[in-house]
């Protein structure tokens, strides 16, 4: 592992702690109550359906032209499409206005530009850390990426949920001029200490149709490889959903006042801001415990699971992890949702990357940024899938507003007409009138009576096929099939 491994590592951990303090907020800057678009949740999941095919998609094809054409060109545009994704985002309200299709609309352009942008990243830092190692230290090498992948993934979201304000003073817009701002830092650190590999000499003078042909067929030729991706799609698919969907079910489910007052007894009045206005800690808060359990456990798990095989780590991570997905949306006690994302972190600090290693140690020598590239297909089949599916579930399964309206009307007698005069935002609070209760007690007992958290089991459910598709395919590896 030379100096480029380090410095490859280095521009991840800036590209991430400007992705994910992004994605931290987003599904609260996009849907609920104290939210800026004020989306459904169905618009919501098509946006990020839409994100997942395009980040994901796209480096099967852009690690081509990373190999053909130069890693640095590569970098450079990705930084500068995704600072312009960035700013664009933070600014969908001032140039929507009040135009419901405008707030959709410039979201999704957004969504697009840095999808796009991530894309043309992953592949060739990617690449440049596949070719800096090899057999004999890929297993550590790929743990330490991890680890300082996830620095900045723990980072984030503890500075974007404390500068986005708080619900009566908010300013979101600070984490997307931050994201922009860090994104345009690591172009400079690129450009500065970034060398150039060997470009593939076969490819450079082809055209990018050329290109785009051949990186795909020998994607197609590898029927191993491919059969890996497509079964594993269906654990990515839950996987992602922990970013997408639980930010929005801990915001209207979970009493995390619990871990609220955990934090604040641990560090006094500097947790006030990652507080929402009663003091129970912010869902964002809560999902980074999973970046945090993977900066402290990633390296020792990673060398203790180096004596075994890519596929049994493969299995034993999804296992774990399938245990915490499900668990952390069965429950409204902060304190047991932290508890499962932990658990749920530690199958994905130990799945995660063995999924890596196991893409990257198969490829060829002079396909490395290529095959990182395909390593994208299982999110973007997941992660597109299970945002399109999860938004409509949602609604159907969880969404509180829609939830407390049947409970006025079925169980309480509430006229239609009476009903049909309520906004969305006062649904809730005249449940609450009407009950003679708290909201946490409304929301207990809607709760008992419509059971939300079942979304949860049909979401690991998806998860669960896709570990037996994996444990089959390591029994078939194990007794030499192909």
């Amino acid at each position: 592992m030379g100096s480029m491994f380090w410095i490859a590592n280095g521009s991840e951990a800036f590209e991430r702690l400007a992705f994910f303090g992004v994605r931290a907020i987003l599904p609260l800057y996009m849907f609920g109550d104290n939210s800026v678009l004020h989306l459904s949740m169905t618009d919501k999941g098509i946006i990020l359906g839409v994100w997942a095919l395009i980040q994901c998609l796209l480096p099967m094809v852009s690690g081509g032209y990373a190999e053909a054409y130069g890693y640095r060109k590569s970098l450079t545009v990705a930084f500068l499409i995704n600072a312009a994704g960035y700013i664009l985002m933070g600014n969908v309200v001032y140039l929507a206005g009040d135009s419901d299709w405008g707030r959709f609309g410039f979201m999704m352009a957004a969504a697009c530009l840095v999808g796009t942008g991530t894309a043309i990243f992953k592949p060739p830092v990617q690449g440049m850390v596949a070719k800096t190692l090899n057999e004999g230290n890929s297993s550590l090498g790929f743990g330490i990426f991890y680890w300082v992948v996830n620095i900045g993934g723990a980072l984030a979201p503890t500075i974007a949920a404390a500068i986005r304000g708080t619900e009566e003073a908010p300013t979101w817009e600070n984490v997307f001029y931050g994201a922009a701002i860090v994104s345009v830092i690591n172009l400079i650190y690129c450009l500065v200490l970034f060398t150039e590999p060997e470009k593939d000499e076969t490819k450079a003078g082809q055209s990018p149709t050329r290109v785009f042909v051949e990186t795909m067929n020998t994607l197609w030729q590898d029927k191993a490889m491919f059969r890996f991706l497509l079964i594993i799609s269906g654990f990515w698919l839950m996987f992602m959903q922990l970013w997408d969907l639980l930010p929005n079910f801990i915001e209207q489910w979970v009493d995390a006042r619990d871990m609220g007052g955990a934090l604040t007894s641990l560090i006094g009045t500097h947790a006030e801001k990652l507080l929402t206005a009663d003091g129970a800690l912010k869902p964002e808060m809560l999902i980074n415990i999973n970046a945090l359990t993977i900066i402290i456990f990633v390296l020792p798990l990673t060398w203790f699971l180096g004596r075994y095989s890519m596929l049994f780590s493969l299995v034993l991570g999804m296992t774990i992890g399938l245990v915490g997905f499900v668990g952390a949306g069965l429950f409204q006690v902060g304190l047991l949702v932290a508890l499962f994302i932990f658990i749920f972190s530690i199958g994905e600090l130990i799945c995660s990357p063995k999924f890596t290693e196991y893409v990257g140690m198969s490829a060829p020598p002079d396909k490395k940024a290529q095959y990182m590239g395909y390593s994208n297909m299982p999110f973007a089949f997941g992660w597109f899938i299970g945002n399109i599916i999860s938004g409509p579930l949602y609604d159907i399964f969880s969404s509180k507003t829609r939830l407390a309206g049947r409970y006025l009307t079925e169980e309480l007698g509430m006229s239609p007409a009476d009903f049909q005069a309520l906004g969305d935002k006062e649904i809730l609070p005249t449940l609450v009138a009407k009950l003679g209760v708290d909201q946490y007690a409304a929301t207990e007992i809607l709760w008992q009576t419509y059971h939300p958290w079942v979304i949860w089991l049909i979401l690991g459910s998806i998860g669960l096929a896709s570990l037996i598709g994996i444990v089959l395919m390591a029994w078939n590896k194990s007794k030499g099939q192909r």
